[in-house]
């Protein structure tokens, strides 16, 4: 990727009390020694995956994707295994004003000429890749994720990778 674009994504990010619970989710698992579990500090639910964005584009992709919203509660208790061998936690029940979001910021980044993904939205949290057979040891409990905010992410490869918040919304 040149340095005229990021790679992007809008998400929820968890704060540390519900980041140590999705760790703990994580860690309650022998994965294989194929399997790549996702690091604590990126443990997030993807909103909209937005891909490379030019960079002359960010405060305008900022400003546009500041919709209003109802905060929600989220609740995690259901371990998948998805095609792929990717391993995640899954909510219990899909929240309204969740899917009410997802479709608030699908609107807001077509107003701003950018296409969001077709396929239909599945919120969860990636625990590992490459994560087949999946063999679990223990059942982490419920987690309770009370949702009033949403972050526009950038996501860094190379030396220093990660994810930093570009904008955060909401409280």
């Amino acid at each position: 990727m040149s340095d005229d674009a990021a790679r992007m994504f809008i998400a929820l990010w968890p704060d540390d009390a519900v980041r140590a619970a999705l760790s703990q989710w994580r860690d309650g698992v022998a994965w294989r020694a194929a399997a790549a579990p996702v690091r604590s500090e990126q443990l997030h639910v993807t909103l909209h995956f937005l891909g490379s964005v030019a960079r002359a584009r960010m405060a305008e992709l900022a400003h546009g994707i500041d919709v209003p919203f109802e905060p929600f509660e989220l609740e995690f208790g259901h371990r998948e295994l998805w095609h792929g061998s990717v391993a995640v936690l899954a909510p219990e029940l899909v929240p309204a004003p969740l899917l009410a979001l997802h479709a608030s910021l699908a609107e807001a980044l077509e107003r701003l000429g950018m296409t969001p993904e077709a396929r239909p939205y599945r919120p969860h949290v990636t625990l590992a890749r490459r994560a087949s057979p999946l063999t679990e040891t223990t059942q982490g409990p419920p987690i309770r994720w009370r949702v009033e905010g949403y972050a526009l992410m950038q996501s860094k490869a190379g030396a220093g990778s990660g994810y930093s918040i570009v904008q955060a919304y909401g409280s």
